[in-house]
């Protein structure tokens, strides 16, 4: 299974870090933003990743490389040069499937930490390639800065009703969903929405560690956070 790890975009909350260095390769608890998904997504046995590009593009490849020195293969999918040019997360998929092949396939984004244990989506994997779904998401609880949450659980299928929970910016998906979709800047949702209304969307909650970075005074407090409390961090 492949994986898509997002970080075209600029981060405006980040800003001004986020000016000068690309967000997901902003630094806590010892390593880059970026690294602590790449080696996650290792240790589930996921290798072949894509990273799509956009702001300050230029920077990854001379940090990441191929991804050998994680146990990975690293591609990417370059949108542009600038923030401008990032295609939001539907268009940056639409723009990635060459690389991305046919198969079930997890989205990820490059600048959230977590100890969500990614072998989990292997399952739900085979299930979206035998037709049992197009996709399968994850959520957790609300946090502060998005109260109201993103969507509905109910019975093992994404729904739009209460009470609503955030997607955790975790998803594998099926290919086939974007097929028919043209190139250009476009959210994945609300368009994704219709499929879960459809019952084609399955979901899960993780009740673990979560964070999702937005400003800088986020990072220095997921910095201290990690250092004293901090992640898998190689590979088993």
């Amino acid at each position: 299974m492949k994986a898509l790890i997002f970080a075209a975009g600029r981060g405006e909350r980040m800003r001004p870090l986020s000016d000068q260095i690309a967000k997901p390769l902003l630094s806590a608890g010892g390593k880059r933003l970026i690294e602590w998904q790449i080696e996650a997504l290792a240790r589930a046995g996921i290798h072949d990743l894509i990273i799509n590009l956009a702001h300050l593009a230029e920077s990854f490849e001379p940090v990441l490389g191929d991804g050998l020195h994680y146990g990975v293969r690293i591609q990417y999918a370059r949108e542009g040069s600038s923030a401008e040019d990032a295609l939001e997360t539907l268009g940056g998929i639409v723009n990635a499937l060459p690389l991305l092949g046919s198969a079930p396939f997890v989205a990820v984004s490059g600048d959230i930490i977590t100890d969500f244990d990614y072998r989990h989506l292997q399952a739900h994997a085979q299930a979206i390639s035998l037709g049992a779904a197009d996709a399968h998401l994850v959520l957790v609880d609300n946090p502060p800065f998005h109260p109201g949450g993103d969507m509905g659980l109910a019975h093992g299928r994404i729904t739009r009703a209460l009470p609503w929970f955030t997607y955790a910016n975790i998803a594998v998906l099926a290919p086939r969903l974007f097929a028919s979709e043209a190139r250009g800047k476009k959210k994945l949702f609300p368009w994704l929405y219709a499929f879960a209304d459809g019952g084609r969307v399955t979901g899960e909650k993780h009740s673990g560690r979560w964070f999702n970075i937005g400003t800088p005074a986020d990072l220095d407090v997921l910095d201290s956070e990690l250092r004293e409390r901090p992640l898998p961090s190689s590979a088993q």
